[in-house]
């Protein structure tokens, strides 16, 4: 039996209007039409629409849509190549939340139980040489609200004194672990204000608990995906007759 967009549309809960869309990027394969005109789907383009959904959430959205354009096209090979490669992706990303936690937890030891050492103020260039990074992610950790360097009076440069430059140390090393503004904002808040490495703790666990989740979400996707590369696969013949 043929179903119509907008039947599909309800069974994934999304608009019509997204699954043309969809099947216009390759997600869905290509839809017969009516003599009318009309699109006409059927279960097999209900399938790969609840795959497409299932992968998004763990592989990402681009990466789902290249895996779906991939098995239409039958080169499994390339969709299996997608699969590891998200996968090493996120290992990655675990082996930094692990470094950036065992470094952040000496640097939040050190920003609690020592004073601030005392030293010359350093420009925007000096500052970023001592990290490694460039400039302008200075710069951008600035409007962001998580740094506040002066200025000096005649050539408004920026100088970083010690307690920013310990602040940039700490930014540094979150953004090496991935961790987004908003999560940084109240890890150096609670060490400003009460010297509390509760809220560094909270941020590691939370990206913790994010990768569990993605990886949740691709083992779900990919158990769908390995099912709709089965149905696509001619059966095998049976053994010759002796």
């Amino acid at each position: 039996m043929g179903l119509r967009p907008v039947d599909l549309a309800r069974r994934a809960g999304i608009s019509t209007q997204l699954v043309r869309n969809y099947e216009a990027d390759g997600i869905l394969p290509p839809a017969p039409r009516t003599d009318s005109g009309y699109r006409q789907y059927g279960e097999a383009h209900l399938t790969a629409l609840l795959t497409y959904r299932a992968l998004a959430p763990g592989f990402g959205a681009e990466t789902a849509r290249y895996l779906m354009q991939a098995v239409h096209a039958g080169d499994e090979a390339r969709a299996y190549r997608l699969i590891d490669q998200a996968h090493a992706n996120l290992y990655e990303q675990r082996l930094a939340t692990d470094a950036a936690s065992e470094a952040l937890g000496a640097a939040a030891a050190e920003f609690q139980d020592e004073p601030i050492p005392a030293g010359p103020a350093l420009l925007v260039g000096e500052l970023a040489h001592r990290l490694g990074v460039r400039t302008s992610a200075l710069r951008v950790w600035e409007a962001a609200g998580l740094l506040a360097p002066t200025r000096e009076r005649i050539t408004k440069y920026r100088r970083y004194e010690p307690e920013q430059i310990r602040d940039a140390r700490i930014i540094h090393m979150l953004r090496q672990g991935r961790y987004s503004f908003d999560q940084i904002r109240p890890v150096l808040e609670g060490l400003r204000q009460t010297g509390s490495t509760e809220a560094l703790r909270a941020a590691i666990a939370e990206r913790r608990s994010a990768h569990d989740h993605q990886t949740k979400a691709m083992l779900h996707g990919a158990g769908l995906l390995h099912h709709l590369i089965q149905q696509q696969e001619p059966p095998t013949p049976p053994p010759p007759t002796p």
